[in-house]
């Protein structure tokens, strides 16, 4: 990498660190333009020449936030914090664990969609997050096979919902049996749901027992997989 290059990633990433301060400070919601340049001791058009407008930079963002999550849940398949832990329990403990730690990122990409902000039509933010859905989904049904999977038992699906989920691409969760996608897609909603409630003050109540009633929930949800499998 050239100085020229070294120099612009580090600028890159001091206008990043200046952004997530701001977000953590204020919510998302209070990110502008012109206080990450002023905190930077930059002009408003020296940061466009690393950002061209506010989406960039919130799109960067939620990349970067997404990415480190992903990592976070990975790691944690990888090397769970309880040994023995089925890998989609270290998973979502992982998410969990991401998620109270980095709250104001976290609501970033999951909490109320920031105003006026247009998602790119390259697919950086769906491809981002399409890939924590593949860590989480290969964890949720790892070690299952695809005949297994295709057989799960589940409620009759309509021919839409089927042909839908055939349409999915198979970089997300379209490599799945319809079945098997539609059961993913209920278990990421209770997994996803439980955290907002916690990541975002709702369960302050249960404190601090919310760890507790988390692992419960994922270990049910995960024997609710299992007894849908054929043989």
């Amino acid at each position: 990498m050239s100085l020229r290059d070294r120099r612009r990633a580090a600028a890159t990433r001091e206008i990043l660190d200046a952004a997530l301060k701001q977000i953590v400070e204020r919510g998302p919601a209070g990110l502008a333009l012109r206080a990450v340049a002023r905190d930077l001791g930059m002009t408003v058009q020296a940061l466009y020449h690393y950002f061209p407008n506010r989406d960039e930079l919130v799109t960067a963002l939620i990349v970067e936030a997404y990415d480190d999550l992903t990592a976070a849940v990975r790691a944690a398949v990888d090397h769970p914090a309880r040994p023995g832990d089925p890998a989609f329990i270290a998973a979502a403990e992982g998410f969990r664990g991401w998620a109270i730690a980095n709250a104001a990122r976290f609501q970033l990409i999951y909490g109320t969609p920031l105003r006026n902000y247009r998602a790119p039509d390259d697919g950086r933010t769906t491809g981002a997050a399409q890939r924590l859905a593949v860590v989480v989904c290969d964890a949720l049904f790892a070690g299952l096979g695809a005949d297994r999977l295709s057989r799960m038992e589940l409620p009759p699906m309509s021919a839409g919902l089927r042909e839908r989920f055939d349409r999915l691409p198979a970089e997300a969760i379209g490599a799945l049996p319809p079945a098997a996608g539609a059961l993913f897609v209920s278990v990421w909603g209770h997994l996803h749901g439980l955290v907002v409630l916690e990541a975002f003050g709702h369960t302050d109540f249960l404190a601090p027992f919310q760890a507790e009633i988390f692992r419960g929930a994922m270990r049910d949800l995960l024997a609710g997989v299992h007894r849908r499998l054929p043989g």
